[in-house]
């Protein structure tokens, strides 16, 4: 036994031998670039909220194999712009749901600057390996307004993630103001299904209204935890991964070059 131990030991990271099993270890990273309105900012916090206190996440969470997951809340924006509002957290009961719930609605501060979807992809990535827990399914989900416009091509921090055996799932967030006129582009969904997600099951699935918002992250979040396919048609508009023709994933970068003068900043 002492000899299978050591042999261990040399094998796998110390992270493997000591980390919590959970069903996903499930990343939830929240846009809070400039174009988000404080009231938009709002209201997202309170989607998220909602989802993860209903009853639909919580009957996903219990009926996986161990029933529990690992999560973890992060707001991103610009490249060095990640806050962590909720650390690496395990949800198994009810009780556990509502203090994360709690972390989320106590918490609140003003958008960030820019939009780096490359940068907050590394950073969740990253996070998975030093986390505790050692999931069936590693997932981030992210959201967002607008196409990357910072930082790394979002393609290579995507690709580095696939090549972990991450999945990334999207929730482009196509509302149309001011804001997402200058900053934003009109097929977002596609921009997330073409440059953004990928991975095992990866799917978009877009809000087109604030008021679609919370049971759009519900549905998300069940699909999720549950490892359920989504459907190709649905009412949700859920779309899945599939082969098209070529797409300029630097869209972001080049929208943002050509409005820099502006002094809104997104």
């Amino acid at each position: 036994m002492r000899t299978l131990f050591l042999l261990l030991l040399l094998i796998l990271p110390p992270h493997h031998l000591w980390a919590r099993e959970v069903d996903v270890e499930l990343v939830l990273a929240v846009d809070v670039s400039r174009s988000m309105s404080p009231a938009e900012l709002e209201l997202q916090r309170r989607g998220y909220s909602e989802a993860l206190g209903s009853d639909e996440v919580m009957t996903a969470i219990r009926n996986g194999l161990l029933g529990r997951i690992a999560l973890t809340y992060v707001e991103w924006a610009g490249v060095d712009s990640q806050r962590v509002i909720v650390p690496w957290t395990e949800i198994a009961t009810t009780e556990q749901a509502q203090e994360v719930v709690a972390l989320i609605d106590a918490y609140y501060d003003d958008s960030l600057r820019r939009t780096s979807i490359s940068a907050a992809l590394y950073y969740a990535a990253d996070s998975f390996e030093t986390n505790g827990f050692e999931g069936l399914r590693r997932v981030i989900d992210i959201s967002g307004d607008g196409p990357n416009n910072m930082g790394a091509p979002v393609q290579l921090a995507r690709d580095e993630a696939l090549s972990k055996r991450i999945t990334i799932n999207g929730l482009p967030i196509m509302t149309r103001d001011t804001m997402s006129e200058l900053w934003g582009i009109p097929d977002l969904d596609t921009y997330y299904a073409r440059c953004v997600i990928g991975g095992a099951g990866a799917f978009v699935l877009p809000v087109l209204g604030w008021g679609d918002f919370p049971a759009a992250v519900k549905r998300k979040m069940v699909l999720e935890i549950a490892a359920l396919p989504a459907p190709a048609r649905s009412q949700a508009k859920v779309t899945k991964v599939q082969s098209q023709p070529p797409y300029d994933c630097l869209i972001g970068e080049k929208k943002w070059e050509r409005n820099r003068g502006y002094w809104q900043i997104p």
